[in-house]
């Protein structure tokens, strides 16, 4: 009986690769599936659409100055309908907005009285009337659809390559943070072919550079569950997602273009010849799923373009981002370092320590201004209030877990509905209370900053209440996601709670987002907003919900600024806003989110009470502006290439003497400058190198200032500048000096 237990408990925690059928489709029966599926769907098109009813079209212009009204028939695409209105005399003054419309399109936005607004491929037909925004690859959401497009197109390549036979693909999304691009993951035949290296790149763009040639339409239909199966039998991957999807009760759409037939909920765009510079960057090991315990695939990253100008431009931003790694930045001015002893944390040097620092004092310094408390939260909790916070049932992989000192992998197993043993708004304070023993490193302080709120009877007349923290954070995210600051193990967050009335919403979202300005405008970051409204999944009330969107676009639309909606990206507890930084290299990096919750102070059963005396449920605002702080400190100095602001610098003032005559001034100067600004970094060379080399050290180094003591300097009691953005040196009094540095770290220069 043990012995079948144990194989039970193997087969459980097998890979799913492992288990997967051995009979295999064929490219070409896989091709003949799709073409009767496909007859079967074109045939219930034409029947559903064969009354021909007329449809009216509102398209917004591209440039989102004005619109154009069409008048199409039901069944039609979009390109279709622009392009019988180019034959039509009626719109000939208007024909070439029509022609930049076919030129230029990526994808529509569609949207009627009975549906909310999606994403549309340009050659699906479209059902009723409707208004229509026509996105270019210029826009974020055409980028997505672009590049996820493009994916397809390296699926198909891949294929080509190694054999339809050989490979599984797995999945090609679209990616719009850090440098872009898309991906596609597969698994390979380990018996029949050996794994992909950077010598097979060309080969794969040749492939798929004969792929955009060929102008290969992307073709959709929709299909049932089974014929879906029976298309991708032997793809254990493609099988998982069907079982997923269908079981989710979304509809199952496959895309052709080609001879690949994909599993995708699109859209795409129109045909493959919009790849004008095609090029494969990287390859990568990565697991299903991301669970180590699954089959490890193989994952190809690319980049597609409209001109072969904007290719080459893209590799030349590439090949500077290699030089502005912070990897590589940190480790030559020895910010930051790891240890395999701990792998995901970073070890922060004394240089690198008082960047981190400089950044947490001005967060603090805008805490003050703007009415947040500070607070210090336990950084391990027993496993009652994750179940209470919902963050057991559907973030504990994600967790670090412990069971009397015991590890991870020890702890017995617990369900989502098992008792918490918490009073919904009662704080416990006794130590000993029982429990089920297990315990978890915090991966968010937001359940901590509840039971804060929940220690204590609240009136009306403390809220909003701003609870801020710094607090370590533990997320055991897995080996291979690992990269550098970017992606840690332990980190902290500029992490703040704000709880609310309902009709104090707007107010502090605004000013949220006045924050958000303030910070990217020091940093010289541009950034960009989005509104992530309700998915088709949520808790709470729709006029809630309603009422909570449109706080948020009142608050978004008085920034002055542009911003975009992301439909039905919400979290199911909350519409949120997401803003992402543009760097120097024109690569975004999502860093703010403002997020409501309705969910959570229910939850915890928090309540305040109103001037009536009755007893009301807050809001709660979760909201970052940096983000991780690690990850920002990556951000920035990739952003500045390690050439940090005055204000911020790590090494702010390098003092060289000519020779050690000249040192007893030098030490002077350092030790006024160092009175007069306690904060700031001077640091005195008293080697025995030359005046030359001692400069060109602090030059590397990236000093912001070189001040020069020689003769000339002891006799007038001044010092030669050199910044460093200048070649040039100026003679300045002692004093001047440090009124100049003054003036500038208050500016934030």
């Amino acid at each position: 009986n043990d012995s079948l237990l144990n194989i039970f408990m193997l087969l459980r925690r097998l890979p799913v690769a492992c288990l997967h059928s051995t009979r295999w489709i064929s490219v070409s029966a896989r091709l003949r599936l799709w073409e009767e599926a496909k007859r079967r769907f074109d045939a219930y098109q034409q029947a559903r659409f064969a009354a021909g009813a007329s449809i009216e079209l509102e398209i917004d212009a591209i440039n989102g100055k004005g619109s154009l009204q069409l008048h199409a028939v039901q069944g039609q695409s979009i390109l279709a309908a622009i392009a019988s209105a180019r034959k039509n005399p009626t719109y000939k003054d208007v024909d070439h907005i029509l022609s930049k419309f076919q030129r230029e399109s990526v994808v529509g936005l569609v949207s009627s009285s009975v549906s909310s607004e999606q994403a549309w491929d340009l050659t699906r037909p479209l059902e009723e009337s409707c208004s229509i925004r026509l996105l270019t690859f210029e826009d974020t959401l055409g980028k997505a659809t672009y590049w996820h497009s493009a994916a397809h197109v390296l699926g198909q390549a891949l294929e080509k390559q190694y054999g339809g036979r050989n490979i599984r693909l797995c999945d090609g999304p679209p990616l719009l943070e850090g440098e872009g691009g898309f991906f596609y993951e597969f698994g390979l035949d380990a018996g029949k072919t050996t794994g992909v290296s950077t010598d097979d790149f060309e080969r794969i763009v040749s492939h798929a550079k004969e792929i955009c040639k060929a102008r290969q339409a992307f073709e959709r239909i929709e299909v049932d569950k089974e014929v879906a199966k029976a298309i991708f039998e032997g793809n254990e991957f493609k099988q998982y997602m069907i079982d997923k999807f269908s079981n989710l009760g979304q509809q199952l759409s496959l895309y052709r273009c080609g001879d690949l037939v994909d599993l995708c909920r699109g859209p795409h765009v129109p045909n493959t010849a919009i790849f004008k510079g095609f090029d494969v960057v990287k390859v990568s090991a990565a697991h299903w799923l991301g669970n180590p315990e699954n089959a490890q695939l193989q994952r190809v990253y690319g980049i597609a373009f409209p001109t072969q100008d904007l290719l080459q431009e893209y590799k030349k931003r590439m090949e500077e981002a290699k030089e502005r790694d912070h990897r590589v930045i940190g480790k030559k001015q020895g910010l930051f370092m790891f240890h395999a002893l701990s792998p995901g944390s970073a070890f922060f040097l004394p240089h690198g320590t008082r960047i981190y620092n400089k950044l947490v004092d001005f967060l603090r310094n805008e805490y003050r201004r703007r009415g947040y408390e500070e607070v210090m939260s336990p950084l391990l909790y027993r496993s009652e209030l994750w179940k209470t916070s919902g963050h057991w049932e559907h973030y504990k992989e994600d967790m670090f877990v412990l069971s009397n000192g015991c590890s991870h992998a020890d702890v017995p197993p617990t369900h989502a509905d098992a008792p918490t043993n918490m009073e919904p708004g009662r704080a416990k304070t006794d130590d000993h209370e029982s429990g089920d023993g297990i315990m978890a490193l915090k991966p968010m302080n937001c359940p901590g900053h509840c039971l804060i709120f929940a220690a204590s009877k609240r009136s009306y007349r403390e809220l909003p209440l701003r609870m801020a923290d710094f607090s370590s954070l533990h997320r055991n995210e897995v080996t291979g996601a690992l990269s550098g600051l970017t992606r840690l193990r332990r980190f902290q967050q500029d992490d703040a709670h704000i709880f609310c009335t309902h009709e104090q919403v707007m107010q502090e979202i605004k000013g949220c987002l006045d924050f958000v300005d303030r910070m990217y405008s020091i940093f010289g970051f541009e950034f960009s907003m989005k509104l992530s409204t309700r998915p088709d999944k949520y808790v709470g009330e729709i006029d809630v919900w309603d009422k909570a969107e449109n706080a948020l676009q009142e608050a978004l639309d008085s920034t002055g600024k542009p911003w975009s909606v992301n439909e039905k990206d919400g979290a199911f507890y909350g519409p949120k806003i997401d803003i992402s930084v543009t760097d120097a290299l024109k690569r975004q990096h999502q860093c703010a989110t403002i997020q409501l919750d309705f969910q959570m102070p229910q939850r915890f059963g928090l309540e305040y009470q109103k001037d009536d005396g009755k007893l009301y449920t807050p809001v709660i605002i979760h909201r970052a502006i940096l983000g991780s702080v690690e990850r920002f400190m990556a951000i920035l100095m990739e952003h500045t290439a390690g050439k940090w602001p005055l204000w911020l610098s790590p090494r702010q003032v390098a003092i060289c003497p000519v020779s050690h005559t000249h040192l007893p001034f030098a030490r002077e100067i350092s030790r006024s400058l160092v009175a007069r600004h306690p904060q700031l970094y001077v640091d005195l060379d008293e080697t025995d190198g030359t005046l030359n080399k001692k400069i060109r050290d602090a030059q590397l180094a990236q000093y912001n200032y070189i001040l020069v003591v020689g003769n000339k300097e002891v006799e007038s009691r001044t010092v030669s500048v050199r910044e460093r953005s200048t070649d040039s040196l100026k003679s300045m009094q002692v004093d001047n000096f440090a009124h100049e540095i003054e003036q500038r770290v208050a500016s934030f220069k």
